[in-house]
């Protein structure tokens, strides 16, 4: 029997699941509706019912100083905690300060220099040589771009930026060998100075920027926010308002060069975009699993949860569950029920969610308009992801444009 067969209990931090989330899941969400990983003090859960009401449980906790000692406890112990993992009343103050960056209307009023950052990259596209690695020259560097003019810092950073969001993404793996875990910790270090650093200037000359308004909040009511909170909730945003962005437009992309019947279908009915979007976010999420806390011994499918274990709710299995979505594993821009788990839920709800989904539908969509040729240049190469768990995201995608 080997790893990710039907009868073998798996975790999210094992290697076959990190390589193949999809395939894993699915034979273990058949046959259990969670796996318990001793070392972790951890159940990774498969079902989209049970992963559902676990998202939106307000009796479950974020925060690891309640929970069961174990690899995961002790790795977030140890970094920088941001509000990914605050409970109430911390994590709702520090979401009040922040979230009025991210309505629907503040997204919308962005999508001009969306836009406009968008065609200055497909501009430099067309100049290059082909093949072209959409990740290196549009997936990575749009998302960058556009949360730095958020936070107000320069987007001429971005280099820097993409290094510590990357290892950020790391700093969740209690495994990683010492070198790494050195890197990442120097990585953290220097995003907290650079963002401290932000700060001053920003308390110096205020700009229109949301590390302004933070400042103007925590120098109205010092009680509001200190500067380590600030320095936590702008690196959270940094981070997730890039890397799985990032992750999303790959993957969406690559979705669609590998059913080129739908691509071709986008193609022809561009107004198909947003629900394409919302398709590939259920279909191939760069975020696989999150997590929760038990503040109770539950049982969860007949497994024994126990009080300060972690839950990982498997976004990426949920989003696959036949019991929901009809013929789960086909890719369908025109799927008429294409709800997913992919942004969370409940109080964790991703707060960039409306913006992730403007970013990936202009991408996109103007992607297409300019190559609509575009085609992967070697369909016979297997696609390139990389080896970080709990996320998923391409390493390269090789592409023709004409």
């Amino acid at each position: 029997m080997t790893p990710g067969d039907d009868l073998t209990p798996t975790s999210c931090f094992a290697p076959e699941f990190v390589a193949d989330p999809h395939r894993v899941a699915a034979a273990r969400r058949a046959v259990s509706a969670a796996d318990y990983d001793s070392d972790f003090q951890a159940w990774t859960v498969f079902r989209h019912a049970d992963v559902s009401a676990l998202l939106r449980d307000p009796t479950l906790k974020k925060d690891p100083a309640v929970a069961a000692d174990g690899l995961y406890t002790q790795v977030l112990l140890a970094g920088e905690l941001s509000m990914l993992f605050m409970d109430d009343p911390d994590h709702r103050r520090l979401r009040g300060l922040v979230s009025q960056a991210f309505t629907k209307r503040a997204t919308e009023s962005s999508r001009p220099r969306i836009q406009a950052t968008v065609d200055t990259l497909l501009d430099a596209m067309a100049t290059e040589s082909w093949p072209v690695d959409l990740i290196t020259a549009l997936a990575t560097p749009f998302p960058i771009t556009v949360i730095a003019e958020i936070l107000g810092v320069d987007p001429a950073d971005r280099d820097d930026f993409k290094r510590w969001s990357d290892d950020s993404a790391l700093s969740f793996d209690p495994m990683l060998p010492p070198d790494v875990a050195e890197r990442v910790a120097s990585s953290a270090a220097e995003l907290h100075s650079y963002l401290a650093e932000a700060i001053n200037a920003r308390r110096e000359a205020p700009g229109d920027d949301l590390i302004s308004a933070l400042v103007a909040a925590q120098d109205a009511d010092g009680t509001q926010l200190s500067d380590d909170e600030a320095v936590g909730a702008i690196s959270l945003l940094l981070g997730a308002g890039n890397i799985t962005t990032t992750d999303l437009i790959g993957n969406g992309v690559l979705a669609l060069l590998q059913h080129p019947e739908q691509l071709d279908a986008l193609l022809a009915d561009p107004s198909l975009i947003a629900n394409a979007v919302e398709e590939m976010l259920r279909f191939d999420p760069p975020v696989v699993v999150t997590d929760r806390i038990a503040t109770a011994d539950i049982e969860l499918g007949g497994c024994p949860i126990t009080k300060g274990q972690w839950l990982w709710p498997a976004l990426a299995s949920a989003n696959r569950d036949s019991a929901v979505h009809p013929d789960p594993d086909r890719f369908d821009i025109q799927r008429a029920d294409v709800h997913h788990v992919s942004f969370g839920g409940g109080p964790h709800l991703c707060l960039g969610a409306p913006l992730a989904r403007m970013e990936a539908q202009i991408a996109i969509g103007s992607l297409l308009a300019r190559f609509p040729k575009i085609r992967l240049a070697d369909p016979t190469e297997p696609p390139h992801y990389k080896s970080v768990p709990g996320f998923r995201g391409l390493a390269e995608l090789n592409v023709l444009l004409s």
